[in-house]
């Protein structure tokens, strides 16, 4: 269940989702399905969970100089909470 849940993703665009207290932003395990980020969650942080969107995010190529490489792929997920429950990860 622990290994589930990744990190948090802080970025300007998760803080706008945050903003208004009721979403959560979480980078998962590339194998969990929505069933599992949603106990891992409420488990983990004693809040109810009333939605669960994924997200999988692809590599992107980058360059330095002549050397090309990709970033790693990864799964998002965006957490609603229930009216009441309130988590804050910033």
């Amino acid at each position: 269940m622990k290994d589930v849940i990744k990190a948090p993703i802080i970025t300007e665009k998760s803080a706008s989702i945050t903003a208004d207290g009721k979403k959560v932003v979480l980078k998962v395990s590339k194998d969990a399905n929505k069933v599992q980020i949603r106990q891992a969650v409420e488990n983990a942080f004693d809040v109810k969970v009333t939605n669960v969107n994924t997200v999988s995010v692809r590599a992107k190529k980058k360059r330095v100089g002549r050397y090309e490489g990709k970033t790693k792929a990864y799964k998002k997920a965006i957490v609603t909470l229930a009216e009441g429950s309130k988590l804050d990860l910033s």
